[in-house]
C-alpha cells in the first residue's frame, strides 16, 4: 500500500471509529487533491500542483464541498455539479476529505470549519 492510500485509510479510521467498516474505494484516479477556492482562477486554471496523485474518485469535487462548506449555496452548487458526490463511489472520497478537514481542525486550523465539518462527518456516517 502506498503511503497516501495508506494516510487516508488511517483518516477513514478515525472517522469511522468502532466496528464500522471504512467505505471502500471502487477507483483510484489522478487527482490534484488540494482544490479550494484559492487554487482556482478564473478563467479556470489550477494551481498549487505539488501535492498531486492518486486519490478515490471524487476527491478533488469533495476537497472543493470541503472548503465551500460556510456557503450553503455554494456547496449545493458544488454537490450539483459534481454527481459523484452522494454517490456510492465517491462515499470513500467524502469520508476521507472530511477526515482530513476535521484533523486541520483539531491541530487548530480551519477553526470556523469545525462545525460544519462535524455535521458532515455525521451524515457520512449515516450513508
Amino acid at each position: 500500500m502506498d503511503a497516501r492510500r495508506y494516510l487516508l485509510a488511517q483518516c477513514l479510521d478515525r472517522l469511522l471509529p468502532g466496528d464500522r467498516t471504512a467505505p471502500a474505494v471502487s477507483c483510484w484516479t489522478t487527482a490534484h487533491a488540494d482544490v479550494h477556492w484559492a487554487n482556482l482562477t478564473e478563467p479556470l486554471r489550477l494551481l498549487d500542483w505539488e501535492g498531486w496523485g492518486m486519490a478515490p474518485e471524487g476527491f478533488d469535487a469533495a476537497t472543493l464541498y470541503g472548503h465551500s462548506l460556510l456557503q450553503p449555496d455554494t456547496a449545493a452548487r458544488v454537490r450539483t455539479a459534481f454527481p459523484v458526490l452522494g454517490s456510492p463511489a465517491g462515499l470513500a472520497a467524502e469520508a476521507a476529505v472530511c477526515a482530513q478537514l476535521l484533523q486541520t481542525v483539531a491541530r487548530g486550523d480551519n477553526l470556523v470549519l469545525g462545525g460544519p465539518l462535524r455535521n458532515w462527518a455525521e451524515e457520512l456516517r449515516r450513508r
